[in-house]
């Protein structure tokens, strides 16, 4: 491996990231998530599906 190489692959390791972008506190998605389910739970009630 070069120096060149190396610095290149140091670049790179510095700048990928596994997963999405990190957008702070998860609360507001959490809640709306579990309202959007009793609201399915309760449409699926009122249609006799379960």
């Amino acid at each position: 491996m070069t120096a060149t190489t190396a610095a290149g692959n140091a670049h790179h390791a510095r700048r990928a990231r596994p997963g999405g972008p990190e957008d702070g506190p998860k609360l507001l998605e959490h809640i709306a998530g579990w309202a959007f389910v009793v609201v399915f739970a309760m449409l699926v009630t009122q249609l006799g599906l379960l």
